[in-house]
């Protein structure tokens, strides 16, 4: 685990006058924009999401800003950061479930209102469903071509269009770059889908849905993987865990995993009506402690929490022993070994790279 580093003062002397000269450290920062755990809505939190910022201890890491995800509320978080959709230098997409893509349609038409320059969209390139009903595809591209279908029809483009003649009248489409994944990806070490001088960012494929990808971002500052929704390769029991292979590849020796959780609570036979299927298709925080801390991860940061803290229910599904607090997800994934920090997610929840050590 690396260090705090903190910026020092130079003192130099130039025409005979005293001059202290202060040297900007790299550094990254986390902060997870959404927490909410699947479509359910539950005491305002926002849909998946988080931001990852890039500089220096001078501009407060400001100068390249990523974001994972982008689920229901995520402009309304980014503004609570001050940060603007046109700040954003891409946003990467781990599938096309609606908690993780609701506002980015917002984020575009935002960038096509106020005339931003066209944002890098990462995300899987079109994949057809395994199973049936035959023709499924999950397709990116094709959310991205529609994105401001409502804002088409409803004449808003047109009439925005007709005030600022800047504005393209194809609408915020316009100004979506994508930046198609082609699957399959090998397994290791993760293959790089963008970069930004020293910032890189590489994608492996996960399971969850048919798309689903996982990414880490390396910079000097340190190294942040974002697991979404991943799950292991095997849909059910017998397994030897429920957290995804791929990932735990991708984070070898990672500063700090941000991962969807569920608590083993809703597991089949506890005593919740929960469905099955959905279980076993999330990470317990049980195997993501086990995971973690096989890897040599040292901060794990749970989000899209299933379920929410202090709620007695997921959705229509009850929990069988009443609401459960941080410490809830803190002690199962301890009790999967991790000695590592856990961080049990709550809106705008923010870690700084690098890191102290306690």
């Amino acid at each position: 685990m690396r260090n705090l580093i903190i910026s020092f003062v130079a003192t130099t002397v130039l025409s005979g006058c005293l001059q202290t000269v202060a040297h900007a450290e790299p550094c990254m920062e986390i902060t997870l924009t959404g927490t909410m755990g699947g479509p359910p809505i539950v005491n305002g939190l926002a849909g998946a999401g988080t931001l990852v910022k890039y500089g220096d201890s001078a501009n407060n890491c400001g100068d390249v800003l990523l974001q994972f995800d982008t689920g229901r509320g995520t402009i309304g978080r980014l503004s609570q950061l001050g940060v603007s959709p046109l700040q954003l230098d891409a946003v990467f997409i781990s599938h096309m479930h609606s908690d993780h893509i609701e506002d980015l349609a917002g984020i575009m038409q935002y960038r096509w209102h106020f005339l931003g320059e066209p944002l890098d969209v990462v995300c899987s390139a079109d994949v057809s469903a395994a199973k049936p009903p035959p023709g499924r595809i999950m397709s990116c591209a094709g959310y991205l071509e529609h994105v401001g279908d409502a804002f088409l029809a409803s004449g808003e483009i047109a009439q925005r269009h007709l005030e600022n003649k800047k504005r393209n009248p194809a609408g915020p489409a316009s100004v979506a770059l994508l930046k198609a994944v082609s699957l399959p990806l090998p397994d290791q070490p993760g293959t790089i889908v963008w970069q930004h001088g020293e910032v890189r960012v590489s994608a492996i494929a996960s399971k969850h849905i048919p798309g689903h990808l996982s990414y880490r971002v390396d910079s000097p500052a340190g190294s942040v993987v974002i697991g979404g929704d991943a799950g292991n390769s095997k849909a059910q029991p017998p397994r030897s865990s429920s957290s995804s292979e791929t990932v735990e590849l991708l984070a070898k020796n990672a500063d700090v995993l941000v991962h969807s959780v569920i608590h083993p609570i809703f597991s089949p036979g506890a005593g919740s009506s929960f469905p099955a299927k959905v279980f076993y298709r999330q990470s317990t925080a049980t195997d993501l402690g086990a995971m973690a801390q096989r890897a040599g991860v040292s901060h794990l940061m749970f989000t899209h929490l299933i379920p929410a803290l202090g709620t007695g229910s997921h959705g229509p599904f009850k929990l069988p022993s009443g609401p459960l607090e941080k410490e809830d997800f803190r002690a199962a994934a301890k009790s999967g070994g991790f000695t590592g920090k856990t961080y049990v997610g709550v809106d705008l929840l923010t870690l700084r790279l690098p890191l102290v050590v306690e």
